[in-house]
């Protein structure tokens, strides 16, 4: 499927002859154009790993994914309130 998308994506781009925004840098219009493919690479090389793992191994990773974005910022929401309750403790 990712490969059909792409291959409809790089058909609807071929058809609006598109090009990037002229304030965009040399090496953003160049990265554009292969952006895609790493993406489309990116997504081949992770499905081929999980699907050459066992299906438990995979749910454990993504859970562990899952909860270590909120835990990591509920700790950074901490140690900001720490700090603040600090600096406001020294100005009065």
């Amino acid at each position: 499927m990712i490969v059909l998308r792409k291959r409809i994506n790089d058909m609807e781009m071929a058809e609006r002859n598109y090009e990037p925004p002229a304030e965009w840098t040399e090496w953003e219009k160049g990265y554009y154009t292969s952006y895609g493919a790493h993406v489309c690479e990116f997504a081949g090389l992770l499905q081929a790993l999980l699907l050459s793992t066992r299906p438990g191994l995979g749910l454990g990773m993504l859970g562990l994914v899952v909860l270590s974005v909120p835990i990591a910022a509920v700790t950074a929401v901490c140690h900001l309130i720490e700090i603040s309750q600090l600096i406001l403790s020294k100005v009065q």
